[in-house]
């Protein structure tokens, strides 16, 4: 039996031995590394006793040092061992102890062993705090970090590390001592190995900036007397442990954890003698009463042991530190009892004592100069320096009165030059890509969006030349045109660029303003949703209606007009790129203006395809008023011929010949092919070539030529959009009248089809299989299934051609067919002269479906009495007919062609009760019996006796013979000599099984004696 656990030392087996003793009711005495604060829950670990103190008093003894230096922030690293876990336990406490306390976490770091990752940690560190807690579980480790800190040039004084530790050991680690079986204990920044690094001054350094927070540090002599004793006595009884059982080959002194272990022996052997004392031996039985009696106070080998209620040790911290003599001093004791934290200074001076080190000042939080050193207040000297310059801006400022009108003036010319610039930082560049459509572009397309998709397209194609892109600016789209020289704006320059930006007129198109701040020089125009006359052309979706291109040459030619008559007076640049379409297909003029521009930049190849002979022939940059009607002309028989200018895509001479051609004087001059519709007005194509003559001062006026074209069109007030809409209106009634004709004529097929459907496959799974669902196999507790097939039909057969054959069995089931219309029964398929029906299914009719085979049974029988055979008319037809009452499973079969089909011992059955009946008889089953006499009622049957059935036994079966009340009865049978006694019935090849799950698959055939 098990009186007590005493351990085991490391913290996450302590957890499950607590959980363990308090389940078994025994004490457990926890002792080593075993420092969580878990174990302090004395509800889930009532028979727990440690004797360690815990992570979490170690995190408010921390945070008591820090709210007594007024440090607020720090950063926390630590190691995690994974057998002891000490700091991984620690770093958990610390932050709980953060959510309750005042010191906020700037930096959480894991630190690694290495020495990149310690570097890695400490760079990180640096920017944002100069406060830090490192729990770092090896002595080893501890100096590695303290010489990592010194290659970062972290031992300043700003800099506070703060190491907390439980085994009363402070800045000294224990090392063999030179017999070898004995310890001896050195500071921690000393290398012990042989031969040493060399790096001690480099860790003690950073350990003249560090502060130990540590349980209170034991006498070596008294450790060093203990040690010696637990060596003698190991060896000795009960224990007999020699050198092989104190650890690796050659260890012969005691584990730092055994004064722990002492202190947790005797704190139990106490318990012991209190429970016997107050309850007797049987107390011992209890693990919570001996858990209870090691609470109180004893002088152990770890220091003075205070055990509270919760089984935790009360500890008392002490706070050490270098001095100037690099001597360990203790500085402070912190007591914790419970959530109270005392601090207990050891000095009367803080910065003559513990800050002696670091010029007699206190570390701070955050640095006077801040982490990155450059927030440092300002001076003495800087405010003398201060004072200085203000005396000298009240001198300037006197003499800059007297400057103050002009300033204004140039300030005002300063911010209207402003009005005319855009940002480069303000434009966003728009994109092709699908995938990267820019917000403002989507805002677009949803506010067109209540636009016909018959009438709109826009111009989403951004793609950036060597001339031209597109930006996004104050959540719209810009146009923007390049310039490929940089001039230097002057104050002429910038009146002009104002003045462009005041023009307000329906065809030309508004300058923005200009950018001049980015890569190149950009002209900022507004963007229009269509694209460009070229684009337009290029699309030849709406050009097929001359009203269409004529009110588009109405549009330039009033752009035009108005530009000659403003202060611009000249475009010199006019092109079908110049001439941009907007969402209501109003043609803006564009490209417009700044002479001084034009005048540096080369002339396109391609924009003198639209230039005059004698501009081309001068190389005339800037343009003339006859070289802009010239140029109009060429854009009309561009809209004319529904076609680039000149054709130049198609036509095999290159762009340089004919640009020579027209600058060649020639009779006839080289022009463009005009090839006018027949719709549009002859008289344009007398304008359009005065426009192009070759003597420019022939060439009629944007004036006259805006009247004449005027003049062609029959509703000269008529816009673009208004013929448009009517064509719109035209076009759809038109269309609603022919929708709702095409409407009829498929809701009329759409039911030939679904009557053609219903007749093939029941209504409901007919539905299903519309709509696109699996129609799932479904099962049906009762059912009638209904066989009958033509008595002697291979001999009537072979007395009819197939064509008769088909006539006759057409005949025949069309009369049969129409008698299945009164009754609630489904016609499952007939192949030859078998015919399969059932009721019950798909549509469930309760036990109706017994009496509707019945009814339909013998209206079957009695119709025949009138049917004649066309070509045989002396021949009279009769029917074998039977059917059984059972449940059955129905569901549709295949993809091509699918079937309806029946699955179940009672199709067998039914199909046996045809095969194994008479002539002009009906043959039921017993259960069908049972149904129609005694479940249903109102019918009279005559018992056939029993009646061997193949696949099934020895059976009794049952005549129909009619209703009892006699208003429909069975015709009797005709007078044929049948098969007595013993009945074999045929192989019915109607059945691929005769089990309890046979399958239909076409009909059975009858074999006669």
């Amino acid at each position: 039996m098990v009186h007590a656990i005493i351990g085991p030392p490391c913290a996450t087996s302590a957890i499950i031995s607590g959980i363990l003793g308090s389940f078994y009711s025994v004490p457990v005495f926890t002792w080593g590394s075993s420092t969580t604060a878990e174990l302090a829950d004395v509800a889930r670990f009532p028979t727990v006793a440690n004797v360690n103190a815990n992570t979490y008093t170690l995190g408010l003894a921390i945070f008591e040092v820090m709210d007594t230096f007024s440090w607020d922030e720090f950063a926390l690293i630590y190691t995690i061992d994974p057998e002891q876990r000490k700091c991984d336990f620690f770093q958990q406490d610390v932050e709980k102890t953060v959510s309750e306390k005042t010191p906020n976490i700037v930096y959480k770091r894991q630190l690694t062993s290495t020495k990149d990752g310690m570097l890695a940690v400490l760079e990180a560190l640096k920017p944002r705090a100069r406060i830090i807690v490192a729990c770092i579980d090896s002595n080893d480790l501890k100096r590695d970090f303290m010489i990592r800190a010194d290659e970062m040039q972290m031992n300043t004084d700003e800099y506070v590390y703060i190491f907390p530790n439980l085994q009363s050991q402070g800045m000294l680690k224990p090392v063999n001592a030179s017999n070898g079986n004995s310890t001896d204990t050195v500071n921690i920044w000393v290398d012990y190995e042989v031969p040493p690094d060399g790096l001690d001054k480099q860790a003690l350094a950073t350990a003249r900036r560090s502060i130990v927070v540590d349980l209170e540090n034991q006498d070596a002599h008294e450790i060093e007397a203990f040690n010696v004793k637990v060596q003698d006595l190991i060896g000795k009884p009960p224990f007999y442990c020699d050198a092989s059982c104190m650890g690796s080959s050659g260890e012969t002194r005691p584990s730092v954890y055994v004064r722990s272990l002492y202190d947790a022996t005797y704190m139990y052997l106490r318990a012991i003698n209190q429970t016997i004392e107050k309850f007797g031996i049987k107390g011992l039985e209890n693990g919570t009463l001996v858990a209870q009696n090691s609470r109180g106070d004893f002088q152990g080998m770890t220091g003075y042991i205070r055990i509270n209620e919760n089984g935790t040790r009360e500890p008392v911290f002490y706070v050490s530190a270098l001095d100037d003599a690099d001597t360990v001093q203790v500085f402070a004791k912190i007591s914790v009892q419970g959530n109270s934290v005392m601090y207990e200074p050891q000095y009367q001076d803080e910065y003559t004592t513990i800050w002696s080190t670091r010029n007699r000042k206190r570390p701070l939080t955050v640095p006077i100069c801040g982490f990155g050193g450059n927030q440092c207040p300002v001076s003495p000297a800087g405010y003398i320096v201060i004072g200085v310059g203000g005396g000298l801006l009240l001198l300037l400022l006197f003499g800059g009165a007297l400057g103050y009108g002009l300033r204004q003036r140039m300030l005002e010319e300063r911010r209207l030059n402003e009005e005319n610039l855009i940002d480069w930082g303000d434009l966003t560049k728009m994109t092709s890509d699908p995938n990267n459509k820019s917000d403002m572009l989507k805002s677009l397309r949803s506010m067109s969006s209540n636009h016909s998709t018959s009438t709109r397209f826009t111009q989403d194609n951004f793609n950036e030349t060597d001339y031209s892109a597109y930006f996004s600016w104050n959540k719209e789209i810009v146009f923007a045109s390049k310039i490929l020289v940089r001039p230097k704006f002057t104050k002429r320059n910038f009146i002009e660029v104002r003045q462009m930006r005041q023009i307000d007129h329906d065809n030309i198109n508004r300058l923005l303003g200009i950018c001049i701040n980015g890569p190149q020089l950009l002209f900022i125009w507004k963007y229009a949703q269509r694209g460009s006359l070229t684009d337009v052309l290029a699309r030849d979706n709406y050009l097929s209606d001359a009203f269409f291109s004529f009110a588009l040459m109405r549009d330039v030619a009033n752009g035009l007009n108005a530009l000659h008559n403003s202060f611009i007076n000249v475009h010199g640049a006019l092109t079908s790129h110049c001439c941009l379409i907007n969402d209501r297909w109003q043609v803006k003029i564009s490209d417009y203006g700044c002479d001084f521009v034009r005048a540096l930049q080369p002339i396109p190849l391609k924009q003198k395809l639209w230039m005059a002979p004698e501009l081309i022939r001068e190389d005339n940059r800037l343009g003339t008023q006859p070289g802009d009607v010239y140029s109009f002309a060429i854009i009309c028989s561009e809209l004319v011929n529904r076609r680039p200018a000149w054709n130049y895509v198609e036509r095999e001479d290159e762009i340089e010949d004919i640009i020579f051609a027209v600058k060649r004087s020639s009779e006839p001059p080289a022009r463009p092919e005009i090839e006018v519709p027949v719709e549009m007005n002859n008289n344009l194509l007398h304008l359009i070539r005065d426009c192009w003559d070759e003597n420019p001062a022939k060439r009629p006026k944007m004036d006259v030529v805006k009247n004449l074209m005027k003049s062609m069109m029959k509703n000269g007030k008529q816009s673009l959009m208004d013929y448009v809409f009517n064509m719109l209106e035209q076009y759809a009634g038109s269309l609603e009248e022919e929708v709702e004709d095409r409407t009829k004529e498929l809701v009329e097929e759409k039911k030939k089809s679904d009557i053609l459907l219903y007749r093939m496959l029941p209504k409901q799974v007919a539905e299903e299989l519309k709509s696109g669902k699996v129609v799932e196999p479904e099962s049906f507790d009762m059912v009638t299934v209904f066989f009958s097939d033509v008595v002697s039909f291979t001999t009537l057969a072979s007395k009819c051609t197939p064509f008769q054959v088909v006539n006759l069995l057409n005949a025949l089931y069309t009369n049969f067919d129409s008698i299945i219309d009164g009754h609630d029964v489904y016609k499952v398929e007939t192949i030859g002269d078998g015919y399969l029906c059932v009721s019950g299914l798909p549509h469930r009719n309760g036990n109706n479906h017994v009496n509707e085979i019945a009814e339909m049974s013998m209206n079957f029988l009695n119709s025949l009495i009138t049917f004649r055979v066309p070509h045989l008319p002396n021949v009279r037809i009769n029917l074998r007919i039977g059917f059984h009452t059972g449940p059955c499973v129905a569901g549709v079969v295949g993809l091509t062609m699918p079937r309806y089909c029946l699955f179940g011992d009672t199709v067998n059955t039914a199909s046996r009760m045809e095969s194994n009946g008479k002539p002009g008889q009906i043959h039921v089953s017993a259960d069908a019996n049972h149904y129609l006499t005694k479940v249903v009622g109102g019918y009279e049957t005559e018992s056939r006796g029993e009646v061997i059935i193949k696949g099934k036994g020895v059976m009794e079966t049952y005549w129909l013979l009619g209703r009892s009340d006699g208003t429909l009865m069975a015709p009797p049978p005709p007078a044929v000599a049948a098969a007595p006694a013993v009945i074999i019935p045929a192989d019915p090849v109607t059945m691929q099984s005769e089990g309890p799950a046979a399958v239909v698959t076409s009909l059975p055939t009858t074999i006669t004696k």
